[in-house]
């Protein structure tokens, strides 16, 4: 009956000695955090008017405009696009929702966004942003199981098996105790 105690606590030792730890190295642990992988470049350009939000997928750009004052989609708006110089044909797809398919994928570094909306005939404002996207590199160790991951889960398997090894060991002879006092 005392095996049956120390199993978990056994097990749960183990298992905690056998997952490598995660620590920053030198040089890792300064600055922001990077933004999570597969996130889209994005841009928002802000007036007293307006406020005009872009996701970029590949070669497609997603545009949100809305009123600054109350967040509201603007309603019946023209957009006009023009991203690093080149002007971009905007397509309306819904309420303050604007959709575009860029030539070629965005080029790392900095390109300048400016946009021209005209609203309700008379409201109308210019509206510029800078995209600072860089494509993102290959993330160390994600490559799959690294020589330290497969020696980790080795020895944690193995201490498993040491434990269950001698827990099924002392029910034995434990049975074999009370069968032989019987």
């Amino acid at each position: 009956m005392h095996h049956f105690r120390t199993l978990p606590a056994a097990l749960a030792l183990l298992l905690g000695l056998a997952m490598p730890a995660a620590r920053a190295h030198e040089g890792h642990d300064d600055g922001p955090a990077a933004p999570p992988a597969g996130a889209a470049p994005r841009f928002a350009a802000v007036s007293d008017r307006f406020e005009l939000v872009g996701v970029i997928d590949g070669r497609r750009l997603t545009l949100y405009l809305d009123h600054t004052g109350d967040n509201s989609p603007v309603q019946d708006a023209r957009l006009e696009l023009d991203l690093g110089g080149q002007a971009v044909a905007v397509a309306r797809v819904g309420e303050g929702l604007y959709q575009a398919e860029l030539a070629k994928p965005l080029a790392d570094g900095e390109t300048p966004v400016t946009a021209n909306v005209v609203a309700g005939g008379a409201d109308s404002d210019r509206l510029a942003a800078d995209i600072d996207w860089h494509a993102p590199a290959a993330a160390p160790g994600k490559e799959g199981w690294t020589r330290t991951t497969m020696l980790a889960a080795g020895a944690g398997l193995a201490g498993v098996a040491l434990v269950l090894w001698a827990w099924l060991r002392g029910r034995r002879s434990a049975a074999a105790r009370m069968g032989g006092a019987a």
